[in-house]
């Protein structure tokens, strides 16, 4: 039986493909001899170090080395799918119904929240996109970086820091960071077109690229150009109402509609002998549409006179996305190595609601309209950094010493424009007013609002003696909306023989409160199913999301929000045993203090509630509840990482490099801070967060596992890549009533792909979950009436196999 198992292991491998193997970075310094490390992997990197002679394979700290190649070789066109099949300490769900949440997909790295991952574009902070996540799904409550802004034929590599980076990097670097690579130099190009839809007939969609460079003024300089477009048409999972049965498959349920233009310039210029210009930026648009809660005759918002056989509310999210980093970097004779930049990054959507009606409106005018400006939001940085650093040789020690230091200065803003009168008109006649579906952001909601940021930072590398490396850093940061913070970072590695190293980190990292959590505020449409938080029959009801400092915030007990506290230890060894084969395995502790959330919605129609807030002000409450953003928890992250890689040489018959990777991650919520004597003092169980944050958004509905067996065979013109991932269960937890909680079982799902090579062409066919592999069904009592027959909490989604065609040609 044993003998069985190993065989089928080993066919498995040598049929699957993946390509985890670290690829030339493109960088432009040439590194300095280094002391000799386990063997292979020699990229260098640029990513949780500042010297310039660090490879992934002598790294201190665990860092994963992605290639552009390895990303194409999955079907998805989107960057954050590519890397959550490739790493598995990164997830990418793919929230439906969820408003506009399914338009900036948060990533998670170990379970941890979206807004937790720094993300830099060749080593400059990226911007975070502006819309907030505020509905029940896994990143809620975080305005997280949008990764699918960057195209993939943009990217030479991705470098992914498994380790906290607060100390090098500041603000949001608990989990790790994303530094993504762009490609360089002025040869080299290609040009790539794909398509395909799922096995079910939707979700078809395309997307083409071109990516070439220019030489400017006799090879002093480069200019690189990527183009991208595409457009994806929705999927649907819905099922027919079981109430309604008659009236077939209502709702939409799965991937919005989406048209995806994006122009990404990168660039560099000579500037004597010692110096040079760089630029990069890119500009981007996204028109995405997603369906909100279809409205049949039975429900309470149904217009017959308009809507004779109900109506689906559709929301438009339109998003402009801009960046723009220039800079100059050189050498001096001294071998001081400098960079001063300047960088800017925004994010602006623009939401509509179509196939809808304001019924306040409607009765108090007579009329309605169908279509709605709901309001603009938009989020921008702009960061001044210097960075000098310097290896220096000592008497004392046997080795350089990289001293490294520099300061940035960063602002922030955030902007809520109002949206037009009948997108938010209330009335006073006790119908529902705004928008179904999107209710349009009201005067009282808009604002603009802005901070700066003032941060010096210190570091020291060197190898100790010949088999000891080590580094620290130290940052300290400077907020004008809450104060000061400090964060530091030690790390250490000890070679023992040129193939076994013992590593280990310890760090402290803070992530600052963002804006949008800060001053968000909105009255939205929300479905509340069955047990809900506010005691409310299952259906829509409007709930209002306010400041934390706002009056009616502060008067159930909403404080000024502190920036979360983290404490980071890894411990990990690297082993090169023989020369194709590289082992590492990574354990790792995360605790974090005045965990940032959203609150639960705490219900304001009671009587004592309401009687409470009018005696102290608040006499406008047109809605069912109220959140707030709170310091609410304490949580702590334990895991271990797991990557082996193999290049097989099979002569005649070709290579195979295969990898498999493993993550095991669980989450705890260690402590909520003691409910606000506000609160009490109503003798109302209103409670910051409920058990479906505390046990699930912020533990168990991630998956604790997710294992990935890939490889990437090729022999003459032809090659197969393929990845084994089986994603481990999770659950989904009930606000209020663990008689509706679900456990959801492992999954396995095989991608495949065939190409074949012919001179500069490559021709692709593939498949991506090829047995059509779904989640477990949703049971009865959670899936509105049969409507929605999947989680939204699935690690993979639910639109089932994926089969699709590529045509490249590259010179």
């Amino acid at each position: 039986m044993h003998l069985r198992y190993r065989t089928l292991a080993s066919a498995l491998l040598l049929a699957l493909s993946a390509g985890a193997a670290a690829q030339d970075s493109g960088q432009n310094a040439t590194p300095t001899p280094a002391p000799d490390k386990a063997k292979n992997l020699s990229t260098v990197i640029v990513t949780g170090t500042r010297a310039d002679n660090r490879t992934e394979s002598s790294s201190l700290t665990p860092i994963d080395v992605v290639s552009a190649k390895v990303l194409q070789q999955s079907g998805t066109t989107e960057l954050s799918t590519a890397l959550s099949r490739i790493i598995p300490s990164l997830t990418f769900p793919r929230p439906a119904a969820a408003d506009t949440a399914d338009s900036q997909r948060p990533a998670q790295l170990r379970g941890l929240s979206p807004d937790q991952v720094l993300v830099l574009v060749n080593g400059k902070r990226w911007h975070p996109g502006a819309i907030l996540l505020t509905n029940g799904v896994l990143g809620r409550g975080s305005q997280a970086v949008d990764l699918n802004t960057i195209p993939m034929a943009a990217i030479d590599h991705i470098e992914v820091l498994r380790d906290g980076a607060s100390a090098q990097y500041g603000s949001d670097a608990i989990a790790g960071v994303i530094n993504i690579v762009l490609k360089g130099g002025a040869d080299g190009g290609a040009v790539e077109l794909s398509g395909g839809q799922y096995s079910a007939g939707d979700g078809r969609q395309w997307k083409g690229s071109a990516s070439f460079g220019l030489p400017l003024n006799n090879d002093q300089g480069w200019l690189r150009f990527t183009l991208q477009d595409g457009h994806q048409d929705y999927s649907n999972r819905a099922g027919p109402n079981r109430t309604r049965a008659w009236e077939g498959t209502t709702q939409r349920y799965g991937d919005p509609e989406v048209g995806d233009h994006n122009l990404f310039l990168n660039g560099q210029y000579k500037l004597g002998e010692s110096a040079e210009l760089y630029a990069f930026g890119h500009i981007g648009k996204r028109d995405s549409t997603s369906p909100a809660f279809f409205r049949n005759l039975a429900n309470s918002n149904s217009v017959p006179s308009i809507y004779p056989n109900g109506y689906l509310p559709l929301e438009n999210s339109d998003s402009l996305d801009q960046s723009l980093v220039v800079g100059i970097r050189g050498k001096t004779g001294g071998g001081w190595r400098w960079d001063v930049s300047a960088n800017y990054g925004g994010n602006r959507v623009s939401y509509a609601t179509n196939n809808s009606v304001n019924r306040a409106y409607l009765h108090d005018f007579g009329s309605s309209p169908t279509s709605f400006h709901d309001g603009i939001l938009s989020a921008s940085q702009q960061a001044l950094d210097v960075d000098i650093a310097k290896e220096f040789s000592t008497s004392w020690l046997p080795n350089p010493v990289t001293l490294a230091f520099g300061a940035e200065y960063l602002r922030q803003t955030y902007k809520i424009d109002a949206g037009d009168v009948a997108s938010y008109y209330t009335g006073t006649s006790g119908t529902s007013g705004g928008a179904q579906g999107f209710g349009g952001f009201q005067p009282a909601n808009a604002g603009s609002h802005s901070r700066h940021d003032v941060a010096e930072y210190v570091s020291l590398e060197t190898n100790l003696t010949d088999k000891l490396g080590t580094s620290l850093a130290v940052r300290h940061e400077d907020y004008n909306d809450f104060g000061t913070t400090t964060s530091g970072a030690l790390a250490l590695r000890y070679d023992f023989t040129d193939r076994f190293a013992l590593r280990g980190s310890a760090s402290t990292g803070f992530r600052a409160p963002s804006l949008a959590q800060q001053n968000y505020s909105y009255i939205s449409s929300l479905f509340f199913g069955a047990g809900n938080s506010l005691g409310l029959p299952q259906g829509i009801y409007n709930t209002g999301i306010v400041p934390s400092t706002s009056k009616v915030a502060t008067l159930l007990g909403g404080e000024p929000l502190k920036p979360e506290k983290s404490r980071n230890f890894t411990a990990g060894a690297v082993w090169n045993p023989i020369d194709p084969l590289n082992l590492s395995i990574d354990v790792y502790q995360i605790t974090i203090d005045n965990r940032i959330v959203l609150s639960s919605n705490l219900a304001t129609n009671s009587a004592a509630v309401h009687n409470y807030l009018v005696a102290n002000g608040v006499t406008d409450l047109n809605y069912s509840g109220i959140a707030y953003f709170t310091n609410a928890v304490n949580t702590r992250t334990r895991g271990v990482d797991l990557v082996g890689s193999y290049l097989f040489d099979l002569g005649q018959a070709g290579t195979l490099q295969a990898t498999l990777s493993y993550n095991y991650n669980k989450n705890k919520v260690t402590d909520v801070k003691t409910n606000p004597a506000a609160l009490n003092a109503l003798g109302l169980n209103l409670k910051r967060i409920d058990r479906r944050d505390q046990y699930g958004l912020l533990a168990d509905t991630t998956p604790r596992s997710k294992l990935i067996l890939s490889g990437l065979y090729s022999v003459d013109r032809w090659s197969v890549s393929g990845a084994l991932t089986r994603y481990g269960s999770f659950v989904s937890y009930n606000s209020t009533t663990a008689a509706l909680d679900q456990t959801f079982s492992s999954k396995w799902l095989l991608d495949l792909a065939v190409n074949y090579n012919l001179d500069r062409w490559t021709f692709t066919l593939g498949a991506d979950n090829v047995f059509n592999t779904y989640p477990d069904r949703v049971i009865p009592a959670n899936d509105n009436n049969g409507t929605l027959p999947y989680s939204v909490f699935s690690p993979f989604g639910f639109n089932g196999a994926y089969v699709y065609g590529k045509l490249a040609y590259r010179w």
